[in-house]
């Protein structure tokens, strides 16, 4: 179970950090998809930096469980805003990958725990 928690918490990481350093970057494609959303230009480093802390946490997590499951819960609590976000502005084409990065959340979550 630990080899798992790791894997999946490894590429959580991967993928919540490269979608943090865009935000950062301002990335068009992703200030185009913030547009949709409404999120005001000016505000999308504050999310940039939550992923990035959050792919941090989840690679310390790996030797530490309380930060993993900590960060794990920031991803999930993080995409269920994603996913809100985007129901509010009936946006269900830009659905995918929040849906897709919060199941991964509750997984990498589920197998920390059952790893402890």
């Amino acid at each position: 179970m630990f080899l798992a928690s790791i894997i999946v918490s490894a590429l959580l990481a991967i993928a919540v950090g490269g979608s943090g350093y865009n935000k950062l970057i301002k990335n068009e494609t992703v200030m185009k998809g913030m547009d949709v959303v409404r999120m005001p230009r000016d505000r999308v480093w504050m999310l940039g930096v939550l992923e990035i802390a959050a792919a941090l946490g989840l690679v310390a997590g790996i030797f530490w469980w309380p930060i993993g499951v900590a960060a794990a819960i920031g991803v999930i609590v993080y995409f269920i805003g994603a996913v809100v976000a985007h129901l509010r502005v009936s946006d269900t084409k830009g659905l995918g990958a929040p849906v897709v990065l919060l199941v991964v959340g509750i997984a990498a979550l589920v197998l920390r725990l059952l790893s402890v």
